[in-house]
């Protein structure tokens, strides 16, 4: 009820202020969320080839979240998880291309009612509609190459939202494209692969950076957009007062990012610039996850985020420099089934502490199994390879032992396990404790779970063609 009560008492000052004709100070929210990006391919991030001017320059302005993290490595389960600062098996949407339970309210509802105008721009990967009922302001999912150039992300019409009405505050989604598979925009001459830096879990073969080259040049593309919203703000003179939250989503599909809960798959990139309440230049190392982006929009909009309703909460005195710590333990999760050519069944459960990642591998008799193992030219060029490293990452990728361990200050590619190592035998136990808590909590039955993952999905899927345009309604 309380937070019934300051939804009513935010509005209603929402419509005093309207009535006596003044302006509504709260800030804008503006939320940009890359697609399939892994969080150190950004140069705030410390990646020394790629270019990233624009994301950069946020950084210098605002703040970088070093510590933050995404609750599914998967595009839908983790924008449905996002959107409604609920885990994915909590909200009904742990398999990809899901929908969440009957009842389940997301950003829209949340903010609609203190008086914001709530809109999305690109991708959609959400269901049912009723869930996520966005202001849909038009592009596309996917894209590969049937749009014209730029047609996926409209950005005009993105300035026509917030520039409808300065009396009313905003909060819109950019969802990119980029730069997720196929990797075709941007200009992958600004990156000779021979000259760029492979990173350290990954095999160095001539596919590998041919691949990293184009990915970097989508990233670069993305970039590119960041700059265009933020020079429409500007052009608005909206800039001062609108909160940017800038995200990397999950990692890219390069092996051991996307879809596996690896530090590379489920660690994001995050910046937020808020001029003038915000401290330029800064960062905290306060535990972050995505199922804290609502609560924390919530209480910027003027509401309370109420600690029953989501699984997150807000971490606005982060951003202040209120407090340094958020969360102690935070939580991902992912299941194959339901993603292009993947196991039947190959659930995974992570925990971490932003020090130490503990990851429990629910069915390690099985072969995992995705579009990388299925015809991926970078995997399986690691196969050509006649060397120990590369021999043990093709295996590793492929099958895996119930439980993994990894020391991420020492180890932050996931490289040595560390679940065998009798000293750090009650460490181990003890993240095992929290996770099956964790899991009770969210109703998560592990293998029955995983088995009941098709029923998650809808039949209609209006985001399954790659390229179809979204007209705005």
């Amino acid at each position: 009820m309380r937070g019934t009560w300051q939804r009513v008492i935010a509005a209603f000052t929402l419509w005093i202020s309207v009535a006596l004709g003044q302006a509504d100070e709260r800030p804008n929210l503006l939320l940009f969320l890359a697609d399939d990006m892994t969080y150190t391919d950004v140069g705030c991030f410390g990646n020394p080839d790629v270019r990233t001017p624009n994301i950069d320059r946020l950084a210098k302005q605002g703040l970088r979240l070093t510590r933050c993290y995404n609750s599914a490595p998967t595009c839908s389960p983790l924008r449905q998880s996002l959107f409604t600062g609920l885990y994915p098996v909590r909200n009904g949407a742990h398999p990809n291309h899901s929908r969440v339970h009957e009842g389940v309210k997301s950003l829209p509802h949340h903010l609609r009612p203190l008086g914001y105008r709530v809109g999305l721009v690109g991708k959609r990967h959400e269901a049912p509609a009723s869930a996520f009922p966005f202001e849909q302001l038009g592009g596309s999912h996917g894209d590969g190459g049937r749009t014209p150039a730029g047609a996926d992300l409209p950005l005009d019409r993105a300035k026509a939202f917030m520039a409808r009405d300065d009396g009313q505050p905003w909060c819109l989604v950019v969802a990119s494209n980029q730069p997720h598979t196929p990797w075709n925009r941007g200009d992958a001459s600004v990156y000779p692969p021979e000259k760029l830096t492979v990173p350290p879990y990954l095999v160095d073969t001539k596919r590998l950076r041919e691949g990293l080259s184009k990915y970097y040049a989508e990233i670069s593309y993305m970039d590119q957009q960041v700059g265009e919203v933020v020079d429409i703000l500007r052009e608005m003179k909206q800039a001062e007062n609108t909160v940017i939250l800038w995200l990397s989503e999950q990692g890219s599909q390069l092996p051991f990012g996307k879809w596996t809960c690896y530090d590379m798959g489920i660690h994001a990139a995050a910046v937020v610039r808020w001029p003038g309440r915000i401290k330029p230049g800064s960062e905290s190392t306060a535990l972050i996850s995505y199922v804290d982006v609502v609560p924390t929009f919530l209480e910027l909009a003027g509401g309370s985020p109420g600690a029953s309703s989501f699984d997150g909460r807000s971490f606005l005195p982060v951003l202040l420099g209120k407090k340094q710590v958020h969360h102690s333990f935070v939580y991902s999760v992912n299941t194959t089934h339901g993603i292009y050519h993947g196991s039947e069944a190959y659930g995974i459960r992570a925990v971490t502490d932003g020090d130490w990642l503990y990851i429990r591998n629910l069915h390690p008799g099985a072969r995992f199994q995705n579009m990388v193992t299925y015809r991926d030219p970078i995997y399986a060029s690691w196969k050509t390879m006649d060397s120990d490293f590369a021999r043990s990452r093709v295996a590793r990728y492929a099958k895996r032992p119930a439980v993994e361990l990894f020391d991420l200050r020492a180890d932050p590619w996931c490289l040595r396990n560390l679940a065998d190592d009798s000293r750090l035998a009650k460490r181990s136990t003890e993240f095992s404790r929290r996770l099956a808590k964790w899991m009770k909590q969210q109703g998560d039955e592990g293998d029955a779970t995983e088995r009941l993952a098709k029923s998650r999905q809808p039949r209609e899927r209006p985001w399954s063609k790659k390229g179809i345009y979204y007209k705005p309604k």
